[in-house]
């Protein structure tokens, strides 16, 4: 046990932070703390790193438990026990993660140092260093002495640093950058317990994939706060969760403790309706006894109310912020054939970020744009919606196609400073019910008297939700939206997830959350420099088919060393587009064979029921002519159901 926390409470003046947290951290377990924002998460944070003390219950710790703390950092906050020296003295981020390896340096000078004087050294010293030297080696060794070099540079790559800028000032990094740097060095740190804030903030899909397997196999324990859940579900196996500043621990990743959630309130609530059910029932029976009034009945009503009274209640199950529903209807429908784009080429002066980008979005798509940062997706939308125009190609919509776009960048132009958030969607849709405003906003993680919060007084973030809950209801039938779940809790994504899986318009989406790419893409499009990949499928697949086409060009390339296996070129789309009109005229085919098939069948039927009357079975003459009816009609179902085959195994 390296972490215990009993009955835990804590209160801030008169507002309580939490009332009772309990749990254990055991060594090596990875834990995910999940709860709706400000449900004290980070509170608890603050306890384990003795920043804050408990007012109630204890804590106990491993003797010399070593904490690592990594806090979700904003652009000028450094991760603790890291000082603002480091920027100061201009060291280089090699230097600056290389600074953790300061003791088992200061060792190898020893080791080295020895090794240089035994030579002169006589008996007794010579033994007394013999000795130093062995107990310096095995420590050394044990601390990964010989391993610093390899695993630091696979920490900076890990983390999507390239080489140019490891030897790059600290101080000219970017805020992202730091805090990616300060996450580095406390995994090269060796803490027996890593407390990781939002650790995936600032990485791209590649780091977080390398960044799960390094805290997999990391031999720390781990206890973490993410809103991403695919991450969560790759890397934890314990779930705490805080919810009305009380723990419930839930053995399992993120996608188990959401199902085990689930079935303990419809469990709960079912336990609930059915008391309820009994005490109203006693209820009833005691009303209508004591409406006797006489001596005997009074007594046995009285001896109702006292086994009624005996009766533990249970408590009102909690609501489930993820019942909330969120729907989107398009105003209009838009035709079959939603976007078009061709040869899109794009950069800026010298830089090139992408070239011959082509691919259609047809009414009902749901698409991830995905692709490393920098790479130019932003940019891409930006052509799409019109804000940029492309070196070259060109770009079509469909008939009747209604755009809303959401780019957290324009959060701020797209409200009025002057209004509150509830006032800024009552005006900008006045037909909405005072109802439908609070649901969608608190969809967005606005409750209660938050709605009334000025415009002008909200974060960067508030305001791009503000602005997503605007889209949301603007009846578009093409939604492009750059980083939806961006300031978002866990509930709310997956409000929104449900909302756009059933959008009956079409979806393109920008995002680094995976679990949101695998619940809502149906497509995926990956963006490289060369140009398009697409994966017909979720986020699942895209992994599973990439790995797959990795270990073909490696098997090419080691058969015939000269051969490149590319991403989609001019050639593929145009190929591509062939099997997508191949694709639509055999089903197009097969349902009218469907269709005949049916009213086929239906006439044999009919002839079946006429056959059966009374009327026919008297006229032989007519009983001749429908019989033959119904062999023609047979033929021609077994005629169509070998097309129906040849047309579905072709």
């Amino acid at each position: 046990m390296l972490l215990q926390l009993r009955e835990i409470q804590k209160s801030i003046g008169v507002e309580e932070i939490l009332s009772s947290v309990s749990f254990i951290i055991e060594e090596k377990e990875k834990v995910a703390l999940v709860g709706v924002n400000g449900a004290g998460k980070t509170s608890v944070f603050r306890l384990i790193t003795g920043e804050w003390q408990a007012d109630e219950g204890t804590m106990s710790k491993a003797t010399g438990l070593r904490v690592g703390y990594l806090p979700q950092l904003n652009d000028e906050v450094s991760a603790t026990g890291t000082s603002s020296s480091d920027i100061e003295a201009g060291r280089t981020l090699y230097e600056v993660l290389d600074s953790v390896h300061a003791p088992l340096k200061k060792m190898e000078a020893e080791l080295r140092t020895l090794e240089s004087s035994m030579g002169a050294l006589k008996a007794v010293e010579l033994e007394n260093a013999l000795k130093r030297y062995d107990t310096l080696s095995v420590g050394f060794k044990d601390a990964g002495g010989y391993e610093t070099e390899s695993r630091l540079k696979g920490v900076l790559r890990g983390l999507g640093f390239n080489e140019k800028q490891w030897v790059q000032p600290f101080g000219q990094l970017s805020g992202g950058q730091r805090t990616r740097a300060m996450l580095g060095k406390l995994l090269l740190e060796r803490s027996d317990l890593l407390l990781l804030d939002e650790p995936t903030n600032h990485l791209d899909i590649e780091s977080v994939a390398w960044l799960e397997d390094y805290l997999k196999n990391l031999p720390s324990a781990v206890l973490l706060i993410s809103h991403d859940r695919y991450f969560m579900d790759r890397v934890v196996t314990k779930t705490i969760e805080i919810e009305h500043k009380k723990s419930v621990v839930y053995n399992g990743n993120y996608s188990h403790f959401a199902a085990k959630k689930a079935t303990d309130r419809a469990l709960a609530e079912k336990h609930f309706a059915e008391q309820q059910k009994v005490i109203k029932h006693h209820e009833e029976v005691i009303k209508t006894i004591r409406s006797y009034k006489t001596e005997a009945a009074i007594i046995r009503a009285k001896s109702r109310e006292k086994l009624l009274a005996k009766i533990e209640r249970i408590d009102v199950p909690t609501q489930d912020p993820t019942t909330m529903r969120l729907r989107l209807k398009p105003r209009i429908n838009s035709g079959h054939d939603v976007f078009f784009a061709e040869d899109i080429s794009m950069g800026f002066g010298d830089l090139k970020l992408f070239q011959d980008v082509s691919f259609e979005l047809k009414k009902g798509d749901k698409t991830a744009l995905i692709g490393a940062n920098g790479i130019g997706k932003t940019t891409l939308l930006k052509i799409l919606v019109g804000e940029h125009q492309p070196l070259s190609g060109k770009i079509r919509e469909g008939v009747n196609v209604r755009m809303g776009y959401y780019d957290q960048s324009h959060a701020f132009d797209e409200v009025s400073e002057s209004k509150t958030i509830f006032q800024e969607l009552a005006d900008t849709y006045p037909r909405m019910t005072q109802t439908e405003i609070r649901t969608t906003l608190a969809a967005f993680m606005f409750i209660g008297d938050d709605v009334f919060k000025p415009i002008s007084a909200l974060s960067g973030g508030e305001r791009g939700r503000v602005q997503m809950s605007k889209i949301m209801l603007a009846g578009a039938n093409f939604l492009v939206l750059d980083e939806p779940t961006n300031h978002l809790d866990l509930f709310s994504k997956e409000i929104l997830e449900d909302a756009l899986r059933e959008f009956t318009g079409t979806l393109l989406f920008i995002s680094h959350d995976r679990y949101f790419i695998n619940n809502t893409a149906t497509r995926i499009l990956e963006l490289t420099a060369q140009g398009l990949v697409s994966y017909e499928g979720n986020y699942d697949y895209y992994v599973e088919k990439k790995a797959a086409l990795a270990l073909a060009q490696a098997l090419s390339q080691a058969t015939h060393p000269v051969t490149e296996l590319k991403p989609s070129s001019k050639e593929d789309y145009k190929r591509k587009k062939e099997e997508e009109s191949q694709a639509r005229k055999k089903k197009s085919r097969i349902e009218r064979l469907e269709v005949e098939i049916a009213e086929t069948e239906e006439s044999i039927a009919k002839c079946d029921t006429k056959l059966a009357t009374d009327e026919i079975g008297r006229n032989a003459e007519a009983a001749q002519k429908i019989f033959e009816e119904k062999i023609v009609l047979e033929e021609k179902l077994s005629i169509l159901y070998e097309a129906w085959e040849d047309a579905n195994e072709n």
